[in-house]
C-alpha cells in the first residue's frame, strides 16, 4: 500500500504542492509529504525552508518555516532496519519500501496573509500568529520566492523564530536567513538589516549572536 492519504489527480496538482496537514497547533504544524510518482522518497522540504497552507475559514494564508523532518515506516511498530543496498538495488529488489515509509515535517508558524482581491497577492500581512492555524488535511505548498520576498520586507518573524521551544532555533534563523538571502539574489543590505535586528533582539546574549551570524554565509 501507499501513504494513507487522499490520492489526487497528479496531473493537476500544483507543482509546490507538496505536502498535507496532519496535525495543527496555534504555533505549528505537523504535515505528511505526498508520495512521488516513481520509486522515491517524497521529497523533504529543507530546515529553514518557507511554506504555506490556509485557514479554510477565514481564508487566511498561514505562513511556516519548516525545522524538523523525519522519515519513517508507516508502520510504528517496526523499525526500519539496515539492507545494505544502494537505492538502485532497492528499486529493483525491494520496491515495496518506498510504500512503507512516510515523510514529515513541522513547521513554525511564523505569520499570516489576509486575501486579497488577486488571490493573496494584494493581501495584508502580520507578522505574528494568526488566529487560527491550518485545518487538518488542508494542503501545504512550497512559498514561492516572490511570497517569501514581500513577507520577509519586515524582520519581525525573527522575534517570532526566536521564542520557539523544543527545536534548535539559533540554526533555524540562520538557515531561514541564508534561504531569503539567496531568494532575494544575495542583497546585501537586506543581510545587514537583518544582522542589526538579531543584534536588538539579543543585545545581551553576544555569544548566542555570534554563533548564530557565523552560520550565514553571504
Amino acid at each position: 500500500m501507499r501513504l494513507p492519504l487522499p490520492q489526487f489527480d497528479r496531473s493537476n496538482r500544483h507543482p509546490n504542492h507538496i505536502a498535507e496537514v496532519i496535525e495543527t497547533a496555534t504555533c505549528e504544524f505537523l504535515a505528511q509529504c505526498l508520495e512521488p510518482e516513481d520509486l522515491s522518497f517524497p521529497s523533504m522540504p529543507p530546515f529553514g525552508s518557507w511554506v504555506r497552507s490556509l485557514d479554510e475559514e477565514s481564508r487566511n494564508q498561514i505562513y511556516g518555516v519548516v525545522y524538523h523532518v523525519t522519515t519513517m515506516p508507516i508502520d510504528s511498530v517496526h523499525r526500519a532496519v539496515a539492507l545494505g543496498l544502494s537505492l538502485e538495488d532497492l528499486r529493483s529488489e525491494q520496491p515495496q519500501i518506498f510504500a512503507m515509509l512516510k515523510t514529515e515535517f513541522r513547521a513554525a508558524i511564523v505569520g499570516f496573509e489576509q486575501p486579497g482581491n488577486d488571490r493573496f497577492v494584494n493581501g495584508k500581512i502580520y507578522q505574528y500568529l494568526p488566529p487560527r492555524p491550518p485545518q487538518i488535511h488542508q494542503a501545504v505548498y512550497r512559498c514561492e520566492p516572490e511570497i517569501v520576498i514581500k513577507f520577509t520586507e519586515d524582520l519581525d518573524f525573527l522575534q517570532t523564530l526566536l521564542s520557539i521551544s523544543g527545536a534548535p532555533v539559533d540554526s533555524l534563523i540562520a538557515a531561514a536567513i541564508r534561504d531569503v538571502y539567496q531568494l532575494r539574489k544575495a542583497d546585501r543590505q537586506w543581510l545587514v538589516k537583518a544582522g542589526r535586528t538579531l543584534s536588538v533582539l539579543l543585545k545581551e546574549d553576544y555569544d548566542r549572536l555570534r554563533f548564530i551570524l557565523g552560520q550565514i554565509h553571504p
